[in-house]
C-alpha cells in the first residue's frame, strides 16, 4: 500500500436518511476507481458497503463500513454510515472521526427525518460539509424544488457549483459552473464522459448561476469580495481557494448533483472531495486530558508528534476476534508494538495493522495520524476508549449514548442457554453500545433494550448467525406492585398443627400501617414481655420478607408497608422457627386484607420531540394512554413535549409515534415512579392474573 502523509488523507463520512443512495454513492466511486469490478447494488446484494446479512435481507445499512481510494494522489477514506433511525446512533459516532461529510438527499424526496438529525450531528462536530442530490434520473426528481427543500429544514444559504443537463429520464450529465463546461455521460453506467460547450438553451442560465456563485463565494471571502467589487471576474484557483475556506469554515455549504446508479457526477465529487475537503492536517487538533495529571493536552494531526488514537468503533466477530477500528490523532504506530490504553491504564500488544476495506482487510505498516486503522483481538480496549504512548498519555472525550427507547423480554430457545445468551449479547453490545441487557428482578426475565424494533430484531438475528444462540422476543411483563390504603392493628394469627407426636404451634399479633410511596418494607420488633422467645423473631422477620414477595390481589411483590410485631403465644415443645415462619407469612395477608390493598403500576417520565404540526396530535394521543403533560418547551420548529405515562401504555410507543408523526417525533423514556392503578383497569389485571394461574 502507498504511503501517504497526512495532508493527503481525506476522511469522508457519507450521510443521509436511509434510502437516500449514500451507500450507492460509494459503490459508484469505488467503481470508477477500479477497486471493484462491477457497480455494486444495494437492491441485488452485491453491495460492498452492505455486507451483512442483515443489511442485505433489509436492504439497509445497519452498521458504518470503511473503504479507501486513491484520487490525485490522495488516500480518500469512504465511511458509509446507517440512515435509519434504529442505527443512527453509529452514525453520530463515525462523524465524530470524520474530516468532512457528503450529505445525500433524494431528489425526489428531499429533507427528511434523518436528514436533520445527522446534519445537527455534523453541526455539533464542526464538520465541513457538502449536499449531494442523488437520483436525478428518476420520475419527479427536482433539482431546484430540493434546494428550496434545503433552504427551509436546513436553514442554510446552498451553494449551486452545478446544474443538471436533463432531467428524469433524460438526465445526461452536468454543468461546471466553475470550468463552464458542460459533462455529457455515456449512457453505459461506465461513468465515462465528455467535455463539451454549454448547450446554447444553457448558458444564459449557466451565466446567471455563475454570476450569483461568484457572488455567494465572494462573500465568504474579503479579498475576493474586493475583486468582486471592482467588477474583476476571479480565477479558477482563487474561486477554490476560496471556496475550500468558506467550506472549512462552515460559511460555504456547496451543491453537487448527479445520479449513483446511472453513474453520473461521481469524478465530479471526487474531484471536489480532494481539492475542496479538508485533510486531517488542516482540522484542529484535538483537545484531551492527561490522566495522571489532568492537564489539557493537544493532539496536533502530526506525523512525528507522539502517538495519539481513539476508538470508535468495535466489531465482535466470532472467529477473527473483536476488530478495534481508532483515528490516529497524532503520531504513528507500526505492526507488532506496544500501545497504552490511557481510559484504563492498560498496556496492549498489537499484532497486524489493517485498512478495512468492506468486509475484507488489507495490512498497512506504518500507520500515520489522520488515518483510520483497525487492529484485532485487543483484550482491555473497547469503544470510546483513548489510545496513546505511554509515557505522553492522553484520554480524548467518548460517546454518550442515547438511551433505549424500547424492550423485549429474551425467551431462549434452548435449555441453559441463559449463561451463552448473556456472554454472546456482551459481546454484540461492545460493538454496539446502544442495546442494554438487563434482567428484571422481579420477574426475572431477561430484558434487551435498544433504539427500536429493527434494531432488536437484528440483534436476535446476529446472535444466532454469529454465536448459534437462538431466542425469541416477546413484550415484557409489567412489574406491578401491591400495597395498602390504610392501617390494620391488632392483626392476630394461630398457626396450630398436631399429627402425632410433636405439633406446631404459633401465634403473632401484628400492626400493619402504610409507607410512603418508595419506601420499601420496614420491620418493628416490639415485643414486651416473653410470650413470644426472642429468637423466633428473625424467622417471623424471614416469613414477612417471604411472604411480601406474592402479594393477595394478583401476586406481585408488597412494598412500602411496615409490620409492627407487639405480641404472640407460643408453646414451650410444639413451637419452632418453621411454625412461627408460616404464622408471619398467614397473619400478613390477613393484614394486607384488612388494610384495603391496592394495585401500583410503573410510571414513565417520557420527553416527545416533534414538529409544530404534530404537537396536538401527540399531546392527545399521550392523553388516551392515560398520560399526564407536566410542560411544552419550544426548541426551532419543534415541540418537546415532557410527560409522565404508564409503562404498560408506551411499550409500543416507537412505532406510533413515527406513524403519528410521519417519522419526524422522537422520544426518550426513564423510570419515575409508582402510582395506583384506576380500579377498573386493576381489576382486569386480577382477573387475568387469574386466568393464567389457572392455565399453569
Amino acid at each position: 500500500m502507498n504511503k501517504y502523509e497526512t495532508k493527503d488523507i481525506r476522511n469522508v463520512a457519507l450521510i443521509a436518511h436511509g434510502g437516500s443512495g449514500k451507500t450507492s454513492i460509494a459503490e459508484a466511486l469505488l467503481f470508477n476507481n477500479r477497486i471493484t469490478t462491477r457497480l455494486g447494488r444495494v437492491d441485488d446484494g452485491t453491495s460492498l458497503m452492505d455486507y451483512e446479512p442483515e443489511e442485505i435481507k433489509r436492504k439497509i445499512t445497519i452498521s458504518s463500513s470503511f473503504h479507501h481510494l486513491e484520487w490525485q494522489k490522495c488516500q480518500v477514506n469512504l465511511i458509509d454510515t446507517p440512515g435509519d433511525a434504529n442505527f443512527i446512533a453509529d452514525t453520530r459516532n463515525s462523524l465524530q472521526v470524520a474530516d468532512s461529510a457528503v450529505l445525500v438527499i433524494d431528489a425526489i424526496s428531499g429533507v427528511q427525518v434523518q436528514t436533520e438529525k445527522v446534519w445537527d450531528y455534523c453541526n455539533q462536530f464542526s464538520l465541513p460539509r457538502c449536499i449531494f442530490i442523488n437520483k436525478l434520473d428518476r420520475e419527479r426528481s427536482d433539482v431546484f424544488r430540493t434546494v428550496e427543500n434545503v433552504k427551509k429544514y436546513l436553514k442554510i444559504k446552498p451553494l449551486i457549483l452545478q446544474l443538471p443537463l436533463g432531467s428524469e429520464q433524460k438526465f445526461a450529465g452536468l454543468i461546471d459552473l466553475i470550468e463552464e463546461k458542460a459533462l455529457v455521460y455515456r449512457d453505459d453506467l461506465s461513468g465515462t464522459f465528455t467535455i463539451e460547450e454549454i448547450p446554447a438553451d444553457m448558458k444564459e442560465k449557466a451565466e446567471e448561476f455563475k454570476t450569483k456563485l461568484i457572488e455567494d463565494i465572494a462573500e465568504s471571502n474579503d479579498e475576493l469580495l474586493e475583486k468582486f467589487l471592482d467588477g474583476t471576474k476571479p480565477s479558477k484557483e482563487e474561486m477554490l481557494s476560496a471556496l475550500k475556506q468558506g467550506i472549512i469554515s462552515q460559511k460555504l455549504f456547496p451543491i453537487l448533483l448527479g445520479s449513483a446508479l446511472r453513474n453520473i457526477g461521481m469524478q465530479p465529487l471526487l474531484d471536489f472531495i480532494v481539492e475542496c475537503f479538508p485533510s486531517p492536517a488542516e482540522r484542529e487538533a484535538m483537545v484531551g486530558l492527561n490522566p495522571k495529571t489532568k492537564q489539557e493536552i493537544k493532539a496536533a494531526f502530526d506525523e512525528n508528534a507522539p502517538f495519539a488514537g481513539f476508538v470508535f468503533k468495535t466489531i465482535a466477530d466470532p472467529y477473527a476476534g473483536k476488530l478495534t477500528i481508532f483515528k490516529i490523532y497524532s503520531g504513528q504506530i507500526n505492526s507488532d508494538s506496544n500501545m497504552y490504553n490511557a481510559s484504563k491504564g492498560a498496556k496492549e500488544r498489537i499484532g497486524q495493522i489493517f485498512k478495512l476495506e468492506g468486509k475484507g482487510q488489507k495490512p498497512i505498516n506504518p500507520a500515520i495520524a489522520g488515518d483510520i486503522v483497525a487492529v484485532a483481538k485487543l483484550k482491555e480496549t473497547t469503544t470510546g476508549d483513548s489510545l496513546s504512548d505511554e509515557k505522553n498519555p492522553a484520554v480524548f472525550q467518548g460517546f454518550t449514548h442515547p438511551n433505549p427507547i424500547l424492550s423485549f423480554a429474551l425467551l431462549p430457545k434452548g435449555k441453559g442457554d441463559e449463561e451463552k445468551i448473556f456472554s454472546s449479547l456482551s459481546r454484540l453490545i461492545e460493538e454496539d453500545p446502544t442495546l442494554r441487557l438487563d434482567r428484571d428482578a422481579q420477574t426475572k426475565e431477561m430484558l434487551l433494550s435498544g433504539m427500536g424494533q429493527v434494531h432488536l430484531e437484528t440483534t436476535i438475528e446476529k446472535l444466532k448467525r454469529k454465536f448459534g444462540v437462538e431466542v425469541t422476543l416477546q413484550s415484557p411483563k409489567i412489574p406491578y406492585r401491591e400495597t395498602i390504603r390504610q392501617s390494620a392493628k391488632s392483626v392476630i394469627y394461630r398457626h396450630k398443627k398436631q399429627s402425632g407426636g410433636r405439633g406446631q404451634f404459633a401465634e403473632v399479633h401484628f400492626d400493619i400501617f402504610p409507607l410512603e410511596r418508595g419506601k420499601g418494607f420496614e420491620f418493628d420488633n416490639d415485643l414486651v414481655g416473653m410470650n413470644v422467645p426472642r429468637n423466633f423473631v428473625p424467622a417471623v422477620e424471614k416469613g414477612l420478607n417471604e411472604a411480601k414477595q406474592r402479594g393477595v390481589m394478583a401476586g406481585y411483590p408488597v412494598v412500602d408497608f411496615k409490620i409492627r410485631f407487639f405480641d404472640g403465644k407460643s408453646h414451650e415443645v410444639d413451637s419452632s422457627e418453621l411454625a412461627f415462619k408460616i404464622a408471619s407469612s398467614m397473619a400478613f395477608k390477613k393484614a394486607v386484607q384488612q388494610a384495603l390493598p391496592m394495585l401500583l403500576e410503573p410510571i414513565m417520565k417520557v420527553t416527545v420531540n416533534v414538529p409544530d404540526e404534530n404537537m396536538g396530535d401527540v399531546i392527545g394521543d399521550l392523553n388516551s394512554r392515560r398520560g399526564r403533560v407536566l410542560g411544552v418547551d419550544s426548541k426551532d420548529n419543534h415541540q418537546i413535549i415532557a410527560a409522565q405515562v404508564p409503562m404498560s401504555e408506551i411499550l409500543t410507543y416507537a412505532s406510533e409515534l413515527t406513524s403519528l408523526t410521519s417519522g419526524r417525533g422522537t422520544f426518550t423514556v426513564e423510570y419515575s415512579s409508582y402510582e395506583e392503578v384506576p380500579a377498573h383497569i386493576a381489576e382486569k389485571i386480577v382477573s387475568q392474573t387469574k386466568v393464567v394461574e389457572e392455565d399453569e
